[in-house]
């Protein structure tokens, strides 16, 4: 290894470490706020449909349209998608989801799961499902 190398080497060693070394020091009580007002917004065909809070209990919920019907799960803080009646069954695959910003999407129904802050603002979404 010539010089030039282990400069390299030191280098992303140390970006790699810029990225990890706070997540260990940071505080995680502000994780726990943030997770009191989350909330599970449900839109079908591009349309608030619910808003569920987001608890550690067991919630079921069913979403049931024209086009058939698709059940959530809210427990531990996140949700899934556990049944749809959905040729594909694609939705199903999406997990579990604990973060704002991450959502579900069942396209055959149109449904759009995800999990937002409530902030007291209108939510704004950026997808469109057509």
């Amino acid at each position: 290894m010539k010089k030039g190398d282990l400069i390299l080497i030191g280098i992303v060693v140390i970006v790699a470490l810029a990225f990890i070394v706070p997540r260990w020091f940071s505080d995680n009580s502000s994780e726990k706020n943030h997770n009191e007002n989350r909330i599970v917004y449900i839109e079908v065909d591009g349309k608030p449909y619910k808003e569920l809070p987001l608890t550690e209990e067991e919630q079921l919920f069913t979403i049931t349209t024209d086009k058939g019907f698709n059940q959530i799960k809210i427990h531990n803080n996140g949700v899934e998608m556990i049944d749809a009646d959905c040729p594909d069954k694609l939705c199903l695959g999406f997990g579990f989801v604990t973060r704002p910003g991450q959502q579900i999407v069942c396209l055959p129904h149109r449904v759009s799961v995800f999990i937002g802050v409530d902030s007291g603002e209108e939510n704004e979404i950026d997808d469109v499902v057509g």
